[in-house]
């Protein structure tokens, strides 16, 4: 049986993007070749200055290339009279979930990107109460954002994005701003929407604890991709990390320090659970 064609979402060609009056300093983005497919979960790792944000607004058509191409679902980010289709394509979501949301309720939120595809008032109903449903905001429909807790407003931004039935959500380090239960939150529901609705992620973060809830991992300095691989095998390789000043998950780096002491442990280790069972069977190096 012939292997099924893996659909691709997002591709970039030697993608390159240089801000208005800095050209004295190098681009912030510099050739990068990238494809992302429908149902990965990718962590864009990298430093503040590192091209992450950057790169995330080429993916959506809020910036231009200054060179190369972004392609989404075929459509060229230069297309201006397509720009629409491209962000109907990949959803993004920010930081700050304030400076995303716009209407004087949940419902309306969720709602104002649907009307401004023009659907019909049942479609848009029934998307909103849909999204609303999967995401657990039904009980919050009248209320007005202002009232919300932080991942509550978060999922709000996702449910509008949602509701447009995208291929892709964009994420800018969507969890910066909550605590940890609103952290947790958001990230558990984007991993099933990830996971039940083949949806594709990319998710910019300095966090190695959420990049490792990715399935890949591309890591970025001075625009560049300098590392793209597994989490088990981009958060364990600490020299990599170290020496572009980030960190790998809290297993990692104690599992790196207890070696050091001596004891006997696997270098592949990721997640707390896999740091405890290692330590209740090593022994001492001789």
């Amino acid at each position: 049986m012939a292997a099924l064609k893996t659909e691709i979402i997002i591709e970039t060609r030697a993608l390159c993007y240089s801000y208005a009056g800095a050209e004295e300093v190098p681009p912030a983005v510099a050739g990068i070749d990238l494809k992302v497919s429908r149902g990965e979960y990718l962590a864009l790792l990298g430093v503040n200055g590192s091209g992450k944000t950057t790169l995330l607004k080429l993916l959506n058509a809020l910036l231009i290339p200054s060179q190369g191409e972004v392609l989404v679902k075929g459509i060229s980010t230069v297309e201006a009279e397509r720009v629409q289709l491209v962000r109907q394509a990949c959803g993004m979501i920010f930081q700050n979930p304030d400076n995303q949301i716009v209407a004087t309720t949940v419902e309306e939120d969720i709602a104002f990107g649907l009307e401004n595809m023009a659907l019909p008032a049942a479609e848009i109903r029934r998307r909103v109460d849909q999204v609303a449903g999967r995401l657990g905001l039904t009980h919050l429909l009248r209320q007005p954002p202002h009232l919300l807790s932080g991942g509550e407003k978060q999922r709000t931004a996702i449910a509008g994005i949602l509701a447009m039935q995208p291929a892709c959500i964009l994420m800018d380090e969507p969890t910066a701003m909550l605590d940890p239960a609103g952290r947790r939150d958001v990230l558990e529901t984007v991993k099933e929407l990830n996971k039940t609705e083949a949806l594709a992620v990319v998710h910019v973060t300095h966090n190695p604890a959420e990049a490792a809830e990715a399935n890949r991992i591309v890591v970025l300095e001075q625009g560049r991709i300098v590392a793209d691989g597994k989490p088990g095998e981009i958060l364990t390789d600490l020299k990599l990390l170290h020496g572009l000043k980030l960190q790998g998950t809290v297993a990692a780096e104690l599992a790196h320090l207890l070696r050091q002491r001596g004891l006997n442990l696997p270098t592949a280790i990721l997640q707390n659970r896999e740091l405890v069972e290692s330590l209740c069977i090593s022994e001492p190096v001789s």
